[in-house]
């Protein structure tokens, strides 16, 4: 491990808290220290009240704040003084502290302090830095963890037996470290959780914990217990895996209660790590620090038997729930991670985000097990002590006020013709209500119209029935299946009328607007039957089914058998529980197909200017593809739940239509 630590760059920065944002910053970027959101700096600074008196406040990572991007509103500043009084008590609940912490903030838009404040205060050092390094999480994880600490360490650190954190870890601190402490301590273990380190500057705090945790990887490098080798072969590409991970998601939402997204990863590292023999002893012990827990639960299924991790989860919930210190209620059941000879690392989550995260946090879990059982063995903490972390007081309370969710929220959508107009307009929306989408376009811009861990852009020919089923499979390994499809890809020819229209120009507009339909569909038929909340399909059908205009055969014509094939989709797929329905926009001229030479074209066909042409509506008003895009969203939600067949129209109202 390297200091990052660079003079110049630091030179920027003039004030203390500045400097501290400087440093959690450079932690922040080395995930073997902190992973989403883990890990607490703080620092301690002597500053003027309203009154003119002297206080010493401390700043300590607010919640939510991720120590990568921390920046300096993401510090909670807390009266020192309160703080090292509320370490004397003899008992405090968690619940208890926060209020504590957050009424003696001396700013009252800043965010909840951490949990750790206490413990940050209680160190007498002007920067505390602390990390949940691998290297260290290794070594504790181990039956003689506390000898491998203190053979690497010797008197350098003060040693924390595991305690819970919160209140109980602060006072615990608070005297062990006063007990152990001497003018060389550097530093701090707690088993089990991670280090910290300590300085008057903020370099001084921040390279010492750069220099422990290098210790603790010389340490196993020594014991050949650091660099990790894979055997075998990768399976991404290999066998087509999109509908069997499309009935392991409907099973694993039936048991979390809710829709959620599986994100699969078939890398070469994961697909040698399940298949090892020993995966159960390793992989069911529990997670490398109790706080993944909440993220991962306590162990990962073991193949697809939804059922019996179930029943498992239960079992635990039942055992130790007694022993737990307030009531509780127990949590959904469902695997968070999934580990199987063919799918690999399988992550759950409600969100593309949480997906991630999951995946993140086990693939360092993966290093540290096998790392650990190179040194010895690997050896988690007690199921009563991950358990009392998973059912934490703090946790219940966020359940109890935990608002509504987005409304598509753990469900996937799939729209074609991504890249432009109406279709980039439908992804906007499904996106903006929860949804993670799969967006599908010809044109290679779509693989980076959206920048969000919920989108995923795919160059599709949607002609090609191989091309389909390519696209739905990467679809599914990212997110697991599909409950939502918006078939929107389509071509608008130029005006021409009957007696010059061309066979190739008509084939081409029906394979395209129609037959590139069917097929979607059908291949799409099997995932959409096994979503969660039902399958809901939305054609892009268009104003010409109704009322047809001249010089636009081929394309009115595709658009009708379109209409026809929604109706009769909603009658065989209606027992389904899959709902189909179709759109008939009209003048949406911010799409790809309208171009200058085509609107002036139909505007003639009328006998029209281009202006009037563009608001030949009743209501006189445009029609954009956002109007488009929010209906289709919505015609995907509840409020047309019992709705099946329908054909609407957003077009501001035609005379010829109505």
């Amino acid at each position: 491990m390297k200091s990052l630590w660079d003079e110049k760059e630091a030179g920027r920065f003039t004030d203390d808290l500045d400097l501290r944002v400087y440093s959690s910053q450079l932690l922040g970027r080395d995930t073997s220290l902190v992973l989403h959101g883990g890990g607490n700096t703080s620092v301690k600074i002597t500053e003027n009240n309203i009154l003119g008196e002297a206080e010493t406040i401390l700043y300590v990572k607010g919640s939510g704040w991720d120590l990568e991007t921390i920046e300096r509103p993401g510090y909670a500043p807390v009266r020192m003084d309160h703080l090292l009084k509320l370490a004397e008590l003899e008992q405090l609940s968690d619940l208890q502290m926060v209020n504590e912490l957050r009424t003696h903030m001396t700013l009252a838009s800043a965010p909840t302090p951490s949990v750790e404040a206490i413990l940050h205060a209680v160190l007498p050092y002007k920067y505390v830095d602390h990390t949940h390094a691998d290297a260290v999480v290794t070594v504790t994880n181990t039956p003689n963890g506390l000898l491998h600490i203190k053979d690497i360490y010797g008197d350098r650190v003060v040693i924390i037996p595991y305690c819970m954190p919160g209140f109980d870890l602060a006072r615990l601190c608070a005297k062990e470290f006063a007990a152990q402490r001497h003018a060389g301590t550097e530093g701090m273990v707690l088993m089990n959780h991670g280090i910290f380190s300590f300085g008057e500057t903020a370099k001084e705090s921040y390279e010492r914990m750069i220099k422990l945790v290098d210790m603790a990887e010389q340490y196993l490098d020594k014991n050949k217990a650091w660099t990790l080798l894979h055997s075998g072969s990768e399976l991404e590409g290999e066998k087509k895996i999109y509908k069997e991970l499309a009935v392991l998601r409907a099973e694993v939402s039936t048991a979390a209660g809710k829709a959620v997204l599986l994100k699969t990863n078939s890398a070469l590292k994961y697909i040698d790590f399940v298949q090892r023999d020993d995966i159960a002893d390793i992989a069911l012990q529990g997670p490398a620090t109790p706080d993944h827990v909440i993220r991962t639960k306590r162990i990962p299924m073991l193949g697809r038997d939804v059922d019996g991790f179930v029943a498992g989860y239960k079992r635990y919930f039942n055992k130790y729930a007694p022993n737990a210190r307030q009531e509780v209620t127990m949590l959904d059941p469902a695997p968070r991670v999934i580990l199987d000879h063919e799918f690999g690392l399988v992550s759950v989550g409600v969100t593309a985000k949480d997906t991630r995260v999951i995946e993140d946090i086990y693939d360092h879990t993966i290093d540290i097990i096998l790392r650990a059982a190179r040194l010895e063995s690997y050896r988690a903490l007690p199921g009563q002590d991950i358990f009392d972390v998973e059912y934490w007081e703090l946790e219940q309370a966020k359940l109890r006020k935990s608002g509504s969710v987005p409304m598509f929220s753990g469900e996937v959508a799939l729209v074609t013709g991504a890249a432009s107009g109406i279709g980039k307009a439908c992804v906007a929306s499904f996106l903006a209500r929860g949804a993670a989408v799969i967006g599908l376009d010809i044109d290679s811009a779509v693989t980076s119209t959206f920048q969000s861990p919920a989108y995923l852009g795919l160059v599709c020919d949607v002609s090609i029935t191989q091309h389909i089923i390519q696209a739905l499979e990467q679809g599914v390994r990212r997110f697991g299946g599909l409950d939502m499809l918006v078939l929107n890809a389509g071509i608008f020819p130029a005006g021409v009328p009957i007696r010059e229209l061309k066979m190739e120009t008509w084939r081409e507009v029906m394979q395209i607007n129609l037959d590139a339909c069917l097929l979607f569909m059908r291949e799409a038929y099997p995932l959409l039957k096994l979503a969660p909340n039902g399958g809901r399909v939305v054609l892009m059908g268009s104003k010409n089914v109704p009322a047809p205009g001249p010089g636009a055969a081929a394309y009115s014509v595709s658009k009708a058998g379109l209409t026809q094939l929604m109706r009769v989709a909603a009658l065989e797929w209606g027992p389904d529980n899959i709902r189909v329905n179709c759109l008939h926009p009209d003048a949406v001229f911010d799409t790809g197909i309208w171009t200058d030479d085509i609107i002036k074209s139909r505007a003639e066909s009328y006998g029209m200017s281009v202006e009037d042409y563009k608001r030949k509506n009743l209501l006189k008003t445009d029609i954009t593809s956002h109007d488009v895009a929010e209906l289709a969203a919505e015609m995907c939600g509840p409020l047309f739940a019992k709705t099946t067949a329908a054909q609407l129209p957003v077009d501001g109202g035609n005379d010829r239509v109505i």
